[in-house]
């Protein structure tokens, strides 16, 4: 089954076939999940069918109306480097680095990388927030003090499991708000817009607020072995293969 929903809005996974409880998730437009049961529930306009779906939920139905029929497989479940396919990267700064990585910041990671390397989705998602503005020759495209703070080019996306990533310091910025995203499509090159001392990539996982820069909470990469979690110096390669 496949999400069909507008741009930008995401499809609402119930722990009942009604509307009358709170969300346990959401599915992203063109998240493809499995179904597991068709069931009759809440109408809304003439129409009471309703799928029980499978994802992180002890139960979770989503309204038909929103959905359509594919045989296409869901993909590989988790996260996975921003990295593409085959490419390696080396972990300038990690979890609580010294640096910049604590508070809202604490769970994200700094990829060294050249300018105008791609950086791609660690999951599939729906664009959320987007912000290209800082432009060649602007006084802060090629780094600066938290002077530049607010002038780094991002991208935010919205994943079905309710979290969300962001991807900071592009000099490019690929995609458009409301745009389904598949994992390990481009989202930008990297640059060094904001603060930044120089190209590299800043990526996190994140809480769902609302907002493109949210609380970054813990990830495990499913292409980063033993546990998931590269340390500052570490050097990965990605399988963020599509």
């Amino acid at each position: 089954m496949r999400v069909v929903v507008p741009p930008g809005q995401v499809l609402n996974v119930r722990p009942q076939p009604s509307t009358a409880m709170e969300p346990v998730g959401s599915l992203a437009n063109g998240a493809i999940v499995d179904v597991l049961a068709i069931v009759q529930g809440e109408a809304i306009d003439a129409v009471d069918t309703w799928y029980q779906v499978a994802g992180n939920w002890p139960e979770g139905y989503v309204f038909a109306a929103w959905v359509e029929c594919t045989l296409d497989e869901p993909s590989e479940a988790g996260f996975f480097l921003p990295l593409e396919c085959g490419s390696t990267a080396t972990v300038t700064q990690g979890n609580f680095g010294p640096f910049s990585h604590q508070g809202k910041s604490a769970y994200a990671f700094d990829f060294g990388l050249t300018l105008g390397t791609p950086l791609v989705a660690i999951e599939e998602g729906t664009v959320s927030h987007a912000y290209a503005g800082t432009m060649p020759g602007d006084p802060c495209y090629d780094g600066g003090g938290m002077e530049c703070i607010n002038s780094a080019n991002y991208v935010t996306l919205q994943h079905p499991d309710g979290t969300a990533s962001n991807y900071a310091h592009l000099s490019q910025v690929s995609v458009t708000v409301g745009q389904y995203v598949p994992r390990g499509a481009i989202v930008g090159l990297t640059g060094s817009t904001g603060w930044s001392t120089g190209p590299h990539a800043h990526v996190a996982r994140q809480e769902g607020c609302g907002q493109a820069f949210c609380q970054s909470i813990a990830v495990q990469f499913v292409d980063v072995v033993p546990d998931g979690v590269p340390d500052g110096g570490e050097v990965v390669t990605s399988q963020n293969c599509p």
